[in-house]
C-alpha cells in the first residue's frame, strides 16, 4: 500500500474520496497517530500529515517513530514524502521541483532509530543510498506526465542532496555556506529520521521536494514566510497533480 506524507502546505489532499479517518496507537507515543484512507476509483493510499491535520507540531518535535511505525501497521509498504525546502544549488530556483537520490543529516535530539537498545536490539541498516530508486524513478515519471498535459510546465531536478537541519529556524548565512560547501543542494527539517526509519522498518521510500525560498545569504531580499507561502500556494498545485498520478500509478 502507498502512503503521502504531506508536508508545510500539504495538510490536507483534494480530489480524492475520503474513505476513513484512522488513529492508530503505537507503542511510541502516548497519542495516536491520525491518518486518512483516501481512494481514487479502484486505488486506495494512506495521507498523514507530518506536522498534524492544523500544521502545529514544529520539525523537532514531530514524532517520526510514531508515524512511520503507524503507517507499517497499516501496512503501507511504499512512501512518496512531500518536502518543503530552501534552495541552494543556483539552478533550483524556488518554484521548482526535486527528488533528490541523497542526504546528510544535520538534526539532532531526535528519535533516530527503533532499534535503540531498549525496544528493540541494536540493528544496522544499509543506507548508502537513502531513497528507493524505484519510487524515485516513479515519481519523476508521474511529473513528466503532468507536465506533458499542463500549460505550464515546472522543472524537475532529477537528482540531488538534501541536508537536513534541526529548525524551527532557519540557518544563518554561514550554515548555508557550510552546507553548500559539504556538496548540499537543499535545506529542509523533516527528512530525518523519517528516510532512514522508513528503512528500517523495510518501506520503499522518496521525497518530492519542492523548492520554496533560496536559502540564507543567497539572495539580497530577507526570507519571508509571505513569500514562502506564495510560492507554496502556486507549487502545491503542481505537487498535487503529480501525487494523482503515482496514486493512479500504483
Amino acid at each position: 500500500m502507498l502512503a503521502i506524507i504531506g508536508g508545510t502546505g500539504l495538510s490536507e489532499l483534494q480530489g480524492f474520496e475520503q474513505l476513513e479517518k484512522v488513529a492508530i496507537k503505537t507503542r511510541y507515543a502516548h497519542a495516536k497517530v491520525r491518518l486518512v484512507r483516501f481512494g481514487s476509483g479502484d486505488k486506495e493510499f494512506i495521507f498523514l500529515p507530518r506536522h498534524g491535520a492544523d500544521h502545529k507540531v514544529p520539525p523537532h518535535e514531530i514524532n517520526y517513530r510514531a508515524n512511520i511505525a503507524a503507517l507499517s501497521d497499516l501496512g503501507v509498504t511504499e512512501i512518496v514524502a512531500v518536502n518543503a525546502v530552501g534552495a541552494i544549488r543556483g539552478d533550483f530556483l524556488p518554484g521548482s521541483a526535486a527528488v533528490p537520490d541523497q542526504l546528510i543529516d544535520y538534526s539532532h535530539s531526535r528519535d533516530v532509530s527503533f532499534y535503540d537498545g531498549k525496544l528493540k536490539a541494536v540493528h544496522h541498516i544499509d543506507f548508502t543510498n537513502p531513497y528507493s530508486e524505484s519510487i524515485r524513478k516513479r515519481i519523476l515519471e508521474a511529473a513528466k506526465t503532468v507536465n506533458s498535459h499542463s500549460k505550464t510546465s515546472y522543472e524537475v531536478m532529477n537528482s540531488g542532496t538534501y541536508a537536513c537541519t534541526q529548525g524551527p529556524r532557519l540557518e544563518t548565512a554561514a550554515e548555508i555556506r557550510r552546507l553548500a560547501q559539504d556538496g548540499c543542494d537543499m535545506v529542509g527539517m523533516t527528512g530525518m529520521p523519517e528516510a532512514s526509519l522508513a528503512r528500517e522498518l523495510e518501506i520503499e521510500y522518496a521525497s518530492l521536494a519542492l523548492s520554496v525560498n533560496w536559502a540564507a545569504g543567497l539572495s539580497e531580499a530577507p526570507i519571508t514566510l509571505e513569500d514562502i507561502h506564495l510560492v507554496l500556494e502556486g507549487g502545491m498545485e503542481f505537487i498535487s497533480a503529480v501525487i494523482i498520478e503515482i496514486v493512479q500509478q500504483s
